[in-house]
C-alpha cells in the first residue's frame, strides 16, 4: 500500500497535474509488490506512522499517576505546645510527636504563605500568653523574695 499526498505548495509548484479525485489523492493501492519483496515508497510520500509502541523506548510518554494519601496533622495548645500525627492511608505511622513552635512556622512557611499567615499569628498569641506568664511568675518570685526577706531579717 502506497500514500501519495500532496500539500497546496507542491501542487503550485509543479507542472500542471492531471485531475484527481480526494479518494485517491490521499490513499493509492499497489498491489504488486516490488521486485526486492517489499513495496518501494515514493520520494514525496510520508512514512505512515507505526501502531503501538515505538521500540526502544523504555519510557512512556502517558502520564501515570499514582496518589498516595498521607494525613499529617498538627496540632497546637494556646500555651504553644504543638503536636503532629502522621497517617498513611488508614493506618497511623507517627501518633502524638512533640514539635517545636519554629519548626512549624518554618515548614509553614515552606509550604505556602496562606498557611504560614494564620500560623504564625497562633504562635505570636502564644508567645504574647507566655510572656504575660512570665511576667506574672517574675512578680510573683519577686514577693516570694521579700517575705524571705523580711523573715530573715
Amino acid at each position: 500500500m502506497t500514500v501519495d499526498v500532496l500539500t497546496h505548495d507542491e501542487e503550485t509548484a509543479e507542472a500542471p497535474a492531471p485531475e484527481v479525485s480526494p479518494a485517491e489523492a490521499t490513499v493509492t493501492e499497489s498491489a504488486s509488490p516490488s521486485p526486492e519483496g517489499s513495496p518501494e515508497p515514493a520520494e514525496d510520500e510520508a512514512p505512515k506512522p507505526k501502531r503501538g509502541r515505538p521500540k526502544g523506548a523504555t519510557a512512556s510518554t502517558a502520564k501515570k499517576t499514582r496518589t498516595v494519601e498521607l494525613i499529617l496533622t498538627v496540632t497546637g495548645t494556646a500555651d504553644g505546645e504543638w503536636q503532629a500525627e502522621l497517617k498513611n492511608g488508614s493506618k497511623w505511622v507517627a501518633k502524638g510527636l512533640e514539635i517545636p513552635a519554629a519548626a512549624v512556622s518554618r515548614a509553614a512557611k515552606e509550604l505556602h504563605a496562606d498557611l504560614s499567615g494564620p500560623i504564625d499569628e497562633v504562635i505570636n498569641q502564644a508567645r504574647e500568653a507566655q510572656a504575660a506568664k512570665v511576667a506574672a511568675l517574675e512578680a510573683e518570685l519577686e514577693k516570694a523574695k521579700q517575705a524571705l526577706a523580711e523573715l530573715d531579717g
